[in-house]
């Protein structure tokens, strides 16, 4: 690990352990505690990933969950911090090592793992397939690879993709292969926090960091998970000088008690944060909704935005049309003969009014109003044009992202 970081390397750690070894006392866990400073160090330097291969418990889940990327593999692979007997003891549960702290468990529950592999083989391909999207260190630019896929291919389809009722669902995932390089899409994090897509993929052959709503999920809301989801995946990139994609269609944070109770204050920040902290080239793509705290968070121009474009289907606004209309007219919707043709009126106003995106356009706050089947060719004009970009932020220590 120390040389990885003198000369540029990545980190690929092969982890199949049963925990300190107890008959040796505190010296196992000083071994531990050396690994785990090397780790943090580590840290936005050189790329580290870990490919859980067997068992990991204790001390020994402390490494993978500093490094950048986790991938385990489905029945042979477990993570957690006491094993089943322990739990049994402590909180007199019944479970098994699947139950406690499996492949399926981390990758569609906790969040731990990123990647999920069938067996060892397709975990080392898959090893393979992520370090080729990442540079070997924080110096180095994005890697490219040559592609054929026309850099001005135009998709007639995108034109269609978003439906004309502003509540029905589309895939993301398509929009997102229409417009990268080969359809090639390696997603993270793809069965925890659905609602948000995080991935990688290429543009003009040059790795991208892809963020965006998933309208299929709950509507692409921004919950507490995607947005830690999504912050930890905008902060890799950034400290690895990989260029941001964000496409947006959200209708806002989820509301409710059990999330504001856990925290989407803190959490929501948390993407904020990383956005407005994040230095390397930002490319925004507004494909329908962008409503409320949640529009500015998604890499809005006003977080220090490279390129922010949008469909013709954008809506922008502080909130959804029936919500705005019945606390902006409330007194006059109650004092109307027929308060719900009144009501239908004044929604209809307020989308001519704000369902589209010439108000941002005309404010400076997006560059462009764009065709769908342009964006690609209007994303790769973009990406070639930032690629000398030079931004800092100002001199500290490091920042306090809200934990």
């Amino acid at each position: 690990m120390d040389l990885a970081i003198k000369t540029g390397a990545p980190i690929i750690g092969l982890n199949d352990s049963g925990g300190a070894r107890i008959q040796e006392g505190v010296v196992s866990l000083g071994g531990y505690a050396d690994i785990f400073l090397r780790n943090v160090l580590s840290s936005g330097v050189v790329p580290q990933i870990s490919a859980i291969m067997g068992p990991c418990a204790g001390g020994a889940v402390y490494s993978p969950a500093i490094t950048d990327f986790v991938v385990m593999v489905r029945d042979t692979s477990y993570m957690f911090v006491t094993g089943p007997n322990v739990v049994k003891t402590v909180t007199h549960e019944d479970v098994t090592l699947d139950e406690l702290g499996g492949a399926d468990v981390h990758a569609h529950r906790s969040g731990v793992a990123h990647f999920e592999a069938d067996d060892e083989v397709s975990c080392a391909a898959l090893l393979r397939r992520l370090v080729g999207f990442l540079p070997s260190n924080n110096l180095d630019s994005a890697p490219i690879v040559a592609t054929e896929d026309p850099p001005d291919r135009e998709d007639p389809a995108l034109d269609e993709i978003v439906p004309d009722a502003s509540n029905k669902p589309y895939d993301m995932k398509d929009v997102i292969r229409r417009v990268v390089d080969d359809e090639d899409v390696l997603e993270v994090h793809e069965g925890w926090a659905q609602n948000i897509i995080c991935a990688f993929a290429r543009l003009d052959g040059r790795s991208v960091g892809v963020v965006a709503q998933q309208p299929m999920i709950l509507a692409g809301v921004l919950d507490i998970d995607a947005s830690v989801k999504a912050a930890r995946f905008v902060r890799f990139c950034d400290a690895f000088n990989i260029p941001l994609v964000t496409f947006v269609d959200v209708p806002g944070f989820l509301p409710g008690t059990v999330q504001e109770h856990a925290g989407i204050i803190r959490n929501g920040a948390k993407l904020l944060y990383a956005y407005a902290e994040a230095t390397v080239p930002k490319l925004t793509v507004i494909t329908r909704k962008a409503y409320g705290g949640a529009y500015d968070v998604m890499s809005s121009k006003h977080l220090r935005g490279d390129y922010n474009v949008a469909w013709p289907s954008a809506e922008i606004a502080v909130m959804g049309p029936e919500g705005a209309v019945n606390v902006i007219y409330r007194d006059e919707i109650a004092k109307a003969k027929d308060p719900d043709e009144r009501r239908t009126q004044l929604v209809a106003e307020y989308v001519a009014r704000f369902a589209n995106p010439y108000v941002a356009a005309a404010r400076g706050y997006l560059d462009d109003v764009i065709e769908p089947r342009e964006t690609r060719r209007r994303l790769i004009a973009a990406l070639r044009s930032l690629a000398s970009k030079r931004d800092t932020n100002p001199r500290r220590k490091h920042g306090n992202i809200p934990l």
